[in-house]
C-alpha cells in the first residue's frame, strides 16, 4: 500500500481508503447500495487491513446510523489500526436541531457518533454539505473545542462550495484555530468539475481530496458502453435520481477510452479510472466501496501499477470538458491563459 500525507497535515493516510456505505442497508438509498451486516463487514474489513487499507469513512446519514454501528463493531479489538473518518451535518430526522453544524447540534453529533462507533476519538470529521444557517465563527470554534477536548484528531469538509471553504481557512488561522485538511468530492472521469476551483484552493490551502464515487456513480464498472445499457440488477436503476449527471455522448466517449487502454494493458476498466484518480494533483486517497470480496479485491488492483504518460492523455483527452464561466475564457483566449496555466 502507497501512504500519503493527507493535505498538509502530520496524518498519514493509505491511497485507497474503503467506503461503508454499503453497511447497514436501510432506506431506498442505502439498501441499493449494499446490505453487509456485522459478520460481511469484519470480512471486508479483514481484506483492507491486509492490502494495507486502514482508513474507513462512513457518516451518520448512512443508513441513519446503522453504518457507523456496524464499522463500530466490526473493527472492535483493533481500534488502534484503523483510522475512521466519519460525516455530519445532513439531516437525522424532521426536527430543527436534527440537521446542520450549530454549536449544539455538531456537539450532541459528535457524541452519537462515538457511541455508535464504540470509540472515545474520530480521526477525522467532515462537514457533510454547507450549513448557510451557522456562523463561521461557531462552526471553527465549535471544531477547535472538540480537537482540544480530544474527540477529534482533524477536521474537514464535504461537497463545499469553495468560497466558503477559504473563509473558514482564513477564519481559523487568524484566530489560531485548527484548519480544514480534507475535502471529500465528487471526482471521476465522467466529473471533472473538481479542477475549476476546488483544487487550485486544495492546492494552496494544503487540503487533501478524499475522492468519493470515483467510477461515477457506478457507470464505470465496464458493465455499461455504446452496445451495453444498464444491466438488469444494477443499482443504477434505483439510485440514478441520486447520481450525478452526465452526458450520454460524453460517458461513452470515456467508456471507449477506458476500454481501448483496458485492452492494451489488461488491466480493469475500474482498475484504470481508479488508478487515473490516484494520479491527480491534491488527491490524498481514493474512497472504494465494496458489496462483496470480488468487488474488493478488483478495486485494490488499481495499486501497484501506473498508467503511461501516453494513456493518461488519452483518458484526459477523452474526458475534458469545457469548464463553465468565468473559467471558460481563460481555456479559450490566449491572453487568458497566459495569465493564468492551468493546474492540472
Amino acid at each position: 500500500m502507497e501512504y500519503r500525507q493527507l493535505g498538509s497535515s502530520g496524518l498519514r493516510i493509505p491511497a485507497l481508503s474503503f467506503g461503508t456505505g454499503t453497511f447497514g442497508g436501510r432506506g431506498p438509498l442505502f439498501s441499493a447500495w449494499g446490505q453487509s451486516d456485522a459478520r460481511d463487514a469484519r470480512r471486508l474489513i479483514d481484506i483492507c487491513l491486509e492490502a494495507g487499507v486502514t482508513l474507513f469513512d462512513t457518516a451518520d446519514v448512512y443508513s441513519n446510523g446503522a453504518s457507523e454501528e456496524i464499522l463500530g463493531d466490526a473493527i472492535k479489538g483493533r481500534r488502534d489500526k484503523v483510522l475512521i473518518s466519519t460525516k455530519t451535518g445532513l439531516p437525522m430526522g424532521d426536527g430543527p436541531s436534527d440537521w446542520g453544524v450549530s454549536r449544539a447540534r455538531l456537539i450532541r453529533a459528535v457524541e452519537d457518533a462515538l457511541r455508535r462507533l464504540a470509540t472515545d476519538h474520530i480521526d477525522l470529521l467532515q462537514l457533510h454539505a454547507f450549513d448557510t444557517s451557522t456562523p463561521v465563527d461557531e462552526l471553527m470554534e465549535t471544531l477547535g473545542q472538540l480537537i482540544a477536548a480530544g474527540k477529534l484528531r482533524y477536521a474537514g469538509v464535504s461537497n463545499y462550495p469553495g468560497w466558503q471553504l477559504m473563509k473558514a481557512q482564513a477564519f481559523a488561522s487568524q484566530h489560531g484555530l485548527p484548519r480544514f485538511v480534507a475535502h471529500q468530492v465528487y471526482y471521476s472521469l465522467i466529473g471533472r468539475a473538481y479542477e475549476a476551483d476546488l483544487m487550485p484552493l486544495a492546492a494552496d490551502q494544503g487540503i487533501g481530496a478524499l475522492v468519493w464515487s470515483p467510477l461515477g456513480w457506478g457507470r464505470l464498472t465496464g458493465k455499461i458502453g455504446r452496445d451495453r445499457p444498464v444491466p438488469e440488477g444494477s443499482r443504477l436503476h434505483d439510485t440514478e435520481q441520486f447520481a450525478p449527471p452526465v452526458e450520454q455522448e460524453h460517458l461513452y466517449r470515456v467508456i471507449d477510452a477506458l476500454e481501448s487502454i483496458a485492452a492494451e494493458t489488461g488491466k480493469t476498466v475500474p482498475q484504470i479510472a481508479i488508478n487515473w484518480l490516484l494520479q491527480r494533483p491534491t488527491v490524498s486517497s481514493v474512497i472504494i466501496g465494496a458489496r462483496n470480496e470480488e468487488q474488493l479485491r478488483q478495486n485494490l488492483g488499481a495499486l501497484g501499477w501506473s498508467l503511461t504518460p501516453g494513456q493518461i492523455a488519452a483518458l484526459d483527452a477523452a474526458s475534458d470538458m469545457l469548464p463553465p464561466y468565468p473559467h471558460t475564457p481563460y481555456r479559450q483566449q490566449e491572453g487568458f491563459a497566459r495569465l493564468s496555466p492551468a493546474l492540472v
